[in-house]
């Protein structure tokens, strides 16, 4: 495949999807954007900037937003998906008719769906039933999008069960501040990016007590353990979760203020309300649904995920963060290793 004349389309003009689409940019691909607010598309076509999602960035001109899906989607070789992990199911259902059986569909969106379990991958492959698994990939890995636009060095993980289709990739993809490393294990690639944005809402919630650094290492080590523990037990590979998507972004989010799943957490640690939270964000924490969607999963699948299951009954069940903690201290004393891998 020829990365030279790749016609893309971005589906998705949330803050990463913008600073994904400016990077392809900047190497000089002319692409769609699809945009799912017409003040937005707006703003981009007059000012050059999405101020809702990306402020402060400058986007180059060869980025052509629409509001239209098949615009963005029709004729493309390689199309990114990078909507809320919620909408993925809508948005693919609506670009089915615009994909071609050739189409490389690449998603950059991070979480598990609530009522089916199914990875980002998965629905795609569900709802294009007509693409083959072999023209699906993931690209995840630690990466904030406002250091992204900003041309900050950031080192990522492209994934697809095909190695053809993950270097394709890779290529067009991979810049000087952007270097991406290629994974056969799609599974172990989203399962790591969802987990994740768990795991840093609890970092968030111990920093917004002000508990120090000793609980948060700790939260950050056990948590990676019951990030093994699902993404084995749904056939990933431990060595992908102990790479970029998986303790490479665990260690971004649980550590940086520009996570929004840190954030909502610190928040919740410092006492307020989730309801208060999500209702004055314009941006989604993606954790918040995955919580519901790992608390369930773990039931279903009969594993032990403590620290995700603490967060779920904070956040659905009304559980104090002081309660958490104290029965997450005085769990069963254990060997450290029990269950590390499948649980």
């Amino acid at each position: 495949m020829d990365t030279a004349t790749t016609k893309i389309g971005v589906v998705g003009a949330g803050s990463w999807g913008t600073a994904l689409a400016k990077l392809l940019a900047d190497k000089g691909f002319v692409l769609d954007l699809w945009v799912f607010e017409q003040e937005v598309r707006e703003q981009i076509e007059t000012d050059r900037e999405n101020k809702v999602f990306l402020p402060d960035i400058k986007l180059p001109d060869n980025i052509i937003p629409t509001n239209d899906l098949d615009i963005a989607v029709k004729d493309k070789n390689l199309v990114l998906v990078v909507v809320p992990s919620h909408c993925m199911r809508d948005v693919a259902g609506r670009i089915k008719d615009f994909i071609n059986p050739g189409t490389i569909v690449v998603t950059a969106s991070k979480g598990i769906e609530n009522k089916t379990h199914l990875t980002m991958t998965q629905i795609l492959e569900e709802k294009i039933d007509f693409l083959s698994k072999e023209n699906l990939a993931v690209l995840s890995g630690p990466s904030f999008a406002k250091e992204v636009a900003n041309k900050v060095p950031t080192v990522v993980a492209a994934a697809s069960i095909s190695r053809d289709t993950a270097e394709y990739v890779q290529k067009i993809f991979s810049c000087p501040t952007f270097r991406v490393y290629i994974n056969d294990d799609p599974i172990g690639t989203q399962i790591g990016g969802a987990v994740k944005n768990v795991l840093a809402i609890a970092a968030g919630i111990c920093d917004g007590m002000s508990m120090g650094l000793n609980p948060r290492a700790a939260l950050i080590t056990r948590g990676l353990t019951e990030m093994n523990r699902l993404g084995t037990k749904l056939g990933a590979d431990p060595l992908t979760l102990s790479g970029l998507a998986g303790v490479g972004d665990l260690l971004l989010t649980c550590t940086g203020d520009l996570s929004r799943n840190y954030t909502v957490g610190k928040q919740i640690g410092e006492g307020k309300k989730l309801d208060e939270i999500i209702s004055e964000m314009r941006m989604v924490a993606e954790g918040v649904k995955t919580t519901r969607s790992v608390y369930n999963l773990s039931k279903k699948l009969g594993i032990d995920l403590p620290i995700c299951n603490e967060v779920y009954s904070v956040l659905f069940e009304g559980r104090s963060v002081e309660e958490t903690v104290e029965r997450l201290m005085n769990r069963s004393l254990k060997h450290e290793l029990d269950g590390v891998v499948d649980g």
